[in-house]
């Protein structure tokens, strides 16, 4: 799957509403990332591994496991 342009230097992608993270390397779905996108509720991690998303509280998302969406915080 291709990045995205505001994420091209990013591997973790975490979507605020549903507090999953996507590791952009493994995920094929490019509909999901698009919509995060689109909505403007992505956020990337500094440094960008997968501990530091488990540290703010993400999950790493599964295929076909899916959340509800909620309002980002801030």
């Amino acid at each position: 799957m291709e990045r995205p342009i505001r994420f091209e230097h990013t591997r973790f992608l975490g979507d605020k509403r549903t507090q999953l993270v996507y590791d952009l390397e493994e995920w094929d779905d490019a509909t999901t990332i698009n919509e995060i996108v689109a909505a403007e509720t992505g956020l990337c991690f500094g440094p960008d591994t997968l501990a530091e998303a488990r540290n703010r509280g993400y999950t790493l998302a599964t295929p076909g496991v899916r959340r509800r969406h909620r309002r980002p915080r801030a």
